[in-house]
């Protein structure tokens, strides 16, 4: 159904067995929320996404172990019947050890990289020589590879820019353009509908050749985070922006699904003509963002705090205040940064901030009066 959607004349780009950009059908792809070295349930939740609708599924790898146990699942899926088996694309999201697309690469079709984390690893080698590596390695595998940026973890030296994400996004695209590597989508994510659909406009103008992977990231729990993705991603397709998307939500690991069949809903009712929501995502009051549950997630406990946050905050719905509910180092501290109140959450404690300072590390039975005492001193203040 979703062939009749109206289609920016991207290149074709083959990820496994499944193909996005030009006249192919739009992608939907979601994140296991299991930990990559449980082998078992990661195999099963890949299975399950699959089965789902899902046309690529993402894994987390930044370890040797993570590594090892990629090749073991990938030996499980080797043993499924062949038309399943066919049906299963992996996509591996790179942290700040990119070295580990060299041991991950046979056995996935697509290499997520951040350029905001290439800084962070062997800081003494300029990060074009990285980005050539990895597409080296891409190319000697068979692999594509897709430019991931995100508003949590943006590339230090684009900071200053007026849209560091859009400038990023610029540097790497013509960056692989002169190493003569093509076979990639990128893509600009932000917690902010708005932003998500400026930026995407931007770059669809800028290279309409370029496939793009949309979403808004931290988009939080449902129905919230259907309809902060739907009021950024609807608008751009029918206006053929976007090859592929993701809907990232705050949800427990038996419930992710629901992000590919969010997904799936959103393309078919663009497919039919039917616009669901009005443009962009302007919060008048509380704005609660929560990223997604994905294998990053350090402590399970951190989908269960992001519901309560919003039980808890019910209260303070008319005054416009951002808190921010991230469960890992990967986004966690640059996200918070830019929130009124923020909880990062580690293993054992979570970093309670406001603003970009930090108030204290305190366990998870004790944060959610913690956040409230600064929620009531936040709303006081600004009376």
């Amino acid at each position: 159904m979703n062939t009749s959607i109206k289609r920016n004349p991207t290149r074709e780009v083959r990820i496994g067995s499944v193909f996005i950009g030009a006249n192919h059908p739009i992608a939907v792809q979601t994140m296991c929320a299991t930990k990559t070295r449980d082998v078992d349930a990661t195999f099963r939740q890949i299975v399950e996404l699959t089965e789902a609708g899902a046309k690529l599924v993402r894994v987390a790898c930044d370890s040797q172990n993570d590594a090892e146990a990629l090749e073991a699942i990938s030996g499980k899926i080797r043993q499924l019947n062949p038309e399943l088996q066919e049906k299963i694309n992996l996509s591996v999201d790179l942290q700040e050890n990119y070295r580990i697309a060299e041991k991950i690469a046979p056995f996935v079709a697509k290499i997520r990289y951040n350029p905001g984390h290439l800084h962070h690893a062997e800081p003494e080698i300029p990060w074009r020589e990285k980005v050539r590596w990895l597409a080296e390695t891409a190319r000697k595998n068979d692999v594509a590879l897709r430019i991931g940026i995100n508003c949590g973890s943006i590339d230090p030296t684009k900071k200053a820019e007026e849209n560091p994400i859009f400038a990023s996004a610029l540097e790497h695209v013509a960056w692989l353009g002169e190493i003569g590597f093509d076979r990639f989508c990128v893509s600009m994510k932000d917690s902010n509908p708005e932003t998500v659909l400026r930026i995407n406009r931007l770059f669809a103008k800028r290279h309409p050749e370029v496939p793009i992977h949309l979403g808004v990231t931290e988009a939080g729990v449902p129905p919230i985070g259907i309809l902060k993705t739907r009021a950024a991603l609807e608008p751009l397709l029918f206006e053929g922006i976007g090859d592929t998307l993701r809907v990232s939500l705050t949800v427990p690991n038996e419930r992710k699904r629901e992000e590919v069949e969010a997904g799936l809903s959103l393309i078919n009712d663009v497919a039919a003509g039917r616009r669901t929501v009005t443009e962009g995502w302007k919060c008048a009051g509380l704005n609660i963002i929560s990223c997604p549950s994905c294998s990053r997630v350090e402590n399970g406990r951190f989908v269960e705090l992001a519901m309560k946050v919003h039980e808890m905050a019910r209260y303070a719905q008319e005054y416009p205040i951002t808190i921010a509910v991230m469960g890992c180092r990967v986004n966690g501290p640059g996200e918070t940064d830019h929130a009124d109140l923020g909880l990062w959450c580690g293993p054992n404690h979570v970093n309670l901030k406001r603003g970009g300072e930090l108030l204290g590390s305190f366990p998870y039975d004790e944060i959610l009066g913690k956040l409230k005492e600064q929620l009531d001193r936040l709303i006081n203040e600004r009376q």
